[in-house]
């Protein structure tokens, strides 16, 4: 990797043609995680229809145990879908991804209840949530690869920070949707049929998505491996475990500040559902503007000041941040919130540029897919379940926090002492 040429768009690559790489990278994203998040969002009224019980805090944990169970295949999503990127092209592997997740989405929005089939329906909706987990796995580490391939000299993270972005905007459309929702209708109407609606909607964007990537150029993958997989967890397996170890506050935090939270906002601190939904749109629109800014710092001074600063912040801050949540005061919840945006959004900027340079080119879609998602998927993804049982099981409202501040020293640690700079290494 060290004598590799830096990565270089194609010669007379207009501006526009660069913001259409940008957008082939991010729509995707957009789509998968809206329709990711959404059930998230939901979980407490899917926990009623479809995991009924006496105890409504049984219901919720029945709930996000679904929500976890599509994490925990994302690892093995990452392995088909980079498989496919590393030996067939990125195109490709961001096109079967998209249908992969559009199609239980929407089957989520016809699915009839327990009430309906009886215990047809909670099979069922852990079936698409795994099938939807597959698909997540090999979206959002191809689109960051197929990002920074094509990112300008000293641009990397810049580009790349664009998955992460339309993963966000993803996750803050369903925040979005569920905000105006519970606004426009009753708690009731929601259980009775509304919740349906934002699954549906979901068709929408992903066809934009579908429609997108397949007009999009893709050059042959990069990497050389004749057998991705076996060298992921052969030949390079260290830069794999540093990858997971690197990405695990990120996971977690994220889970808990802006998916998790509002399912406790309303729970925890019995707030309307719709100051919770209100709060989680604002935090993460904020977020959106964090995130680049934070990556154009990252192609300035480097991944690693970044990656420790947000890794601090989480680790030092989650507590007295969930303090903040745990409160009746939406100003003072919101603040809170706030602190997560800023450990989230530098965490995110030299993630976004560190994740793909730590993997080496002929494993780089595999590696890279298996390592972040297995973080995600373990850490991030079990994140609103284990919140959930910390709280029923211990009657401490701010016990998640502490989870999620040993999560933020993981990281912390593997950054301070086993991760290079990686800005300036040599990049094809």
């Amino acid at each position: 990797m060290g004598n590799a040429a830096i990565a270089m768009p194609p010669v007379g690559t207009a501006p526009m043609r660069r913001s259409r790489v940008i957008f082939a990278g991010l729509i995707g994203n957009v789509m998968e995680w809206y329709d990711f998040a959404v059930y998230g969002y939901f979980a407490s009224v899917i926990g009623q229809l479809f995991f009924p019980s006496a105890d409504p805090a049984v219901s919720l944990i029945a709930a996000f145990g679904a929500f976890a169970a599509g994490f925990l295949v994302r690892p093995l999503g990452g392995i088909v879908f980079g498989r496919v990127a590393d030996r067939v092209g990125r195109k490709r592997a961001l096109t079967l991804s998209v249908i992969a997740m559009a199609v239980p989405t929407v089957l989520i929005g016809v699915l009839p209840t327990y009430e309906t089939i009886g215990i047809a329906a909670p099979v069922a909706i852990v079936l698409l949530r795994i099938v939807q987990g597959l698909s997540v796995g090999g979206e959002y580490t191809c689109s960051l690869v197929f990002l920074a391939e094509r990112a300008q000299t000293g641009r990397r993270a810049f580009y790349a920070i664009w998955g992460f972005w339309g993963a966000v905007a993803g996750i803050l459309l369903g925040s979005g949707v569920g905000a105006v929702l519970t606004n426009v209708v009753d708690s009731q109407t929601v259980v009775d049929w509304a919740w349906r609606l934002p699954f549906l909607l979901g068709s929408l964007v992903a066809i934009t998505g579908l429609l997108v990537r397949r007009a999009i150029q893709a050059e042959p993958p990069a990497g050389d491996a004749v057998r991705p997989v076996r060298d992921t967890f052969g030949v390079h397996r260290n830069s794999v475990i540093r990858v997971i170890f690197l990405n695990v506050a990120n996971g977690v935090s994220f889970y808990a500040a802006f998916v998790y939270a509002v399912t406790y906002i309303k729970t925890i601190d019995n707030l309307p559902e719709r100051i919770a939904f209100n709060l989680n749109t604002a935090a993460m629109a904020i977020l959106l503007v964090v995130a680049p800014l934070a990556a154009m710092l990252a192609d300035k001074i480097g991944r690693r000041p970044l990656i420790i600063a947000g890794a601090l912040v989480i680790a030092a801050g989650a507590i007295p941040l969930f303090m903040m949540i745990h409160q009746t005061d939406p100003a003072i919840i919101f603040l809170g919130e706030l602190g997560f945006v800023i450990g989230v959004g530098l965490l995110n900027g030299g993630l976004a540029g560190a994740n793909v340079e730590l993997i080496p080119p002929p494993v780089r879609c595999t590696g890279l897919a298996f390592a972040y998602n297995a973080a995600i998927g373990y850490f991030g993804g079990t994140t609103p379940l284990i919140a959930a049982w910390l709280i029923a099981s211990t009657g401490n409202p701010i016990a998640p926090a502490y989870w999620i501040a040993g999560c933020g020293a993981v990281t912390l640690a593997t950054a301070l002492f086993f991760v290079r700079e990686t800005r300036d290494l040599a990049f094809k």
